[in-house]
Order: structure tokens, then C-alpha cells, then sequence
């Protein structure tokens, strides 16, 4: 279906842009949402006439966008999850998660404007693409963890990925080598023991 953008669409068009599209995505999408219009020559006259307005009211969202863009960029949130020792969630972060906790922040973003494909599935610190506006988009990371402690060592740059048995491991293993020293020494000392008693 050939259409008319009536806004910019990444990987799309400009504003006025007369586009080719699959007939699903602009019944079920661009046409509903108002953001592009059959391309005929009545919708492309009332575009022209309509264009000052439209790129207007353009501006003013990016505007919009803009001032939340300058506080939201960068902006870091924690999300607690159960996880697994390995670090995979027993479910996961989805974009509504992402909307819903930036706009407990005081941020205004619905799920459609959080780029998250697929969704988070693992521990640790992950960068989201926000897009506020067709031309206006920010970085926010959300760190996943299992707990506020966990969130923050993460944020220190502390791999909570990382097995932790290693550790332990080569502990037991020093404790076993001390014990089999000791246990050898004894049995030196009671030889020597035997032996002097045979000789008296």
C-alpha cells in the first residue's frame, strides 16, 4: 500500500514522503495512529494544505521531547528480579517494565516508545533506547539485579555474573593439602617412635 508520512518514521520516510508498505502495517498501525494517510491524489491535497500545521505541531513535540530528552539521558534505573546463579532471570524485563519504572521516575514514556528487542533475560547493566520523538531519542541503562546491594555493586562495575565456586573450591583444596601433611607427619613421628623402641 503506497502511503503518505505525515511524521518521520525511522527506516521509512520524512514528513511527506510518499512510501510503499505492507498493507498489515499501515491498517493496523500508521493509519490508526494518524501518522501517515492513503496516498490518493484528495489525501495528497489536504497534506499540502494541511503541511504548515502538521510541521508546526512537528516542532512542538520535538520540542517537547527535547527538554525530557536533556533530563532522561543517561538516566540509570534498577530493576529487582529473581535470577538464577548464573545470572538468567526466572522471566523477564519487558518494555512495559522499562515504561512503567521510568514513569514512577517522573518521566512520561509509554511502552511504544521503548526500543527493547527482545527483552532483557539476564543480570546486569543494559542499555535501552528511548525514542521521545521521531527525531529526538536517548540512552537510559537499566541495571537488573536480585537485590538493592547487588544493584549497586553492579553499578561499581562488579561481574555478578562471574561463577563464585572457584573460590571456595581452592579453598577446600588448601585445607585438604594441610590435612595430608599433617597426617604424614604423624605417621613419620610414629616410625621413629617404633624404631627407637626396638633399638632399646
Amino acid at each position: 500500500m503506497d502511503v503518505i508520512l505525515l511524521e518521520r518514521i525511522a527506516k521509512l520516510g520524512q514528513m511527506g514522503d510518499e512510501v510503499k508498505v505492507k498493507d498489515g502495517y499501515a491498517r493496523n498501525f500508521l493509519l490508526p495512529k494518524g501518522k501517515a494517510l492513503r496516498a490518493n491524489k484528495a489525501n495528497m491535497q489536504r497534506f499540502e494544505n494541511e503541511r504548515a500545521q502538521l510541521e508546526a505541531r512537528n516542532l512542538e513535540r520535538r520540542q517537547e521531547a527535547e527538554a525530557v530528552a536533556a533530563k532522561l539521558d543517561g538516566e540509570s534505573m534498577i530493576m529487582i528480579r529473581s535470577a538464577g546463579e548464573t545470572g538468567q532471570l526466572y522471566g523477564s524485563v519487558s518494555t512495559r517494565d522499562i515504561a512503567e519504572g521510568l514513569t514512577a521516575a517522573g518521566f512520561t514514556v509509554s511502552r511504544g516508545q521503548v526500543e527493547l528487542r527482545p527483552p532483557i533475560k539476564t543480570i546486569g547493566l543494559h542499555s535501552v533506547l528511548i525514542q521521545l520523538h521521531p527525531e529526538v531519542e536517548v540512552s537510559v541503562t537499566v541495571n537488573v539485579a536480585r537485590s538493592e546491594d547487588e544493584a549497586v555493586r553492579q553499578a561499581a562495575g562488579e561481574d555478578l555474573t562471574a561463577p563464585e565456586q572457584d573460590i571456595f573450591e581452592f579453598e577446600e583444596d588448601e585445607e585438604e593439602a594441610e590435612g595430608e601433611v599433617a597426617e604424614g607427619g604423624e605417621a613419620e613421628a610414629t616410625e621413629e617412635a617404633v624404631a627407637e623402641e626396638e633399638e632399646a
